[in-house]
């Protein structure tokens, strides 16, 4: 009944902003028109950029997972990656695509279970990691320009605050991990011996500071290659923001976006661009609006070999391919195992 009521929110959400962003008939006309000008050969380079986007997270992944001594082969570790692009797409939330890919990865190495679900939970946080530093960047040099007007500042503070917590978060799970808190509490306490699995597990990345270092190093490039799509986006639509000015709006769009409260972040994604871009690069709300949706285009075309790996994968060793009800009830208990590494 939970998870219904949060579907229902999630609709409710998307379905309410996009009607906020494209119910006025002359901006879907100005749309139309931009879309008739459109330049198709950024559309082309942006799906260039987002390739980037994939190759370099799929890389962070296979070094994350081989300080968990974790080694598959490169057709199945890209087969669970494009997996998990493509659920990330359709399920709510900014992680339904990395419960879905634990599940399989569960699957292929079923004996070594806390490794292969912090591989995925520190997959997420080294991103973290890498957009908090790109936006801290970005916000020294850009803080002026992003604070210029009420509505952008209330966003940039908004930013802060979600980062701030995560990073937060962040830290208290190294500190609890690196003193070993966890077995410091109750022989009966829910999920102790699961948490200090995972604490154990923690420490290889520490240990491994090198490949964690490169595991950060394609965080960067992942990042700066999505803002390079939405860059892309922008100019196929007529709208050449310079460089610095837009990719110091990204990391704004892309922490707002990600919230789990609209499906992929749709309708967020395209109101945050018309205040931020419209607000401080003069760009018609029109096209910031098609900027957002351009963008989560392109990056679904670059998603959807997910869909067609997933109807054909089959885990190593399985007699058939696993079943949906199998896959939901692993799902709910995955949730819960992540929740309590995050």
């Amino acid at each position: 009944m939970k998870k219904i009521l949060i579907t229902l929110f999630q609709l409710s959400v998307t379905v309410a902003v996009l009607y906020w962003v494209y119910h006025d008939p002359s901006r879907r006309a100005q749309m139309v028109e931009a879309i008739r000008n459109a330049q198709y050969h950024w559309v082309f380079l942006g799906i260039l950029a987002y390739v980037v986007v994939e190759v370099a997270a799929a890389f962070r992944w296979h070094v994350l997972l081989k300080v968990q001594k974790i080694r598959l082969t490169l057709p199945r570790l890209s087969g669970l990656f494009l997996i998990g692009m493509f659920y990330n797409q359709f399920l709510p939330g900014g992680t339904g695509g990395d419960i879905i890919k634990s599940y399989y990865l569960l699957k292929e190495t079923p004996d070594k279970k806390a490794g292969a679900l912090l591989a995925v939970v520190f997959d997420r946080f080294i991103g973290l990691v890498a957009l908090v530093a790109i936006t801290v960047t970005l916000i020294g040099l850009r803080y002026d320009f992003l604070a210029q007007t009420t509505e952008t500042r209330n966003l940039l503070w908004l930013l802060l605050f979600l980062l701030g917590t995560s990073v937060l978060t962040l830290i208290s799970t190294f500190v609890i991990s690196g003193f070993n808190l966890f077995h410091s509490l109750p022989e009966k306490f829910p999920g102790r011996d699961k948490l200090i699995e995972i604490s154990a597990a923690y420490h290889l990345y520490a240990h491994h500071w090198r490949a964690t270092l490169v595991a950060f190093g394609a965080s960067l490039i992942a990042h700066l290659a999505t803002f390079t799509t939405f860059l892309c986006a922008a100019y196929a639509l007529g709208a050449p923001v310079p460089l610095v000015n837009f990719f110091a709006v990204m990391p704004v769009e892309r922490t707002i976006s990600a919230l789990p409260i609209s499906f992929a972040g749709i309708g967020l994604r395209e109101k945050v661009l018309q205040i931020m871009l419209s607000g401080l690069c003069g760009v018609p709300e029109a096209k910031a609006i098609l900027i957002g949706s351009l963008s989560f285009l392109i990056i679904l075309v670059c998603c959807l070999p997910g869909a067609l790996v997933y109807l054909f994968y089959k885990p190593s060793g399985a007699v058939a391919r696993v079943k949906m009800r199998e896959m939901e009830h692993e799902v709910v208990t995955l949730e819960h195992e992540i929740g309590e590494a995050e």
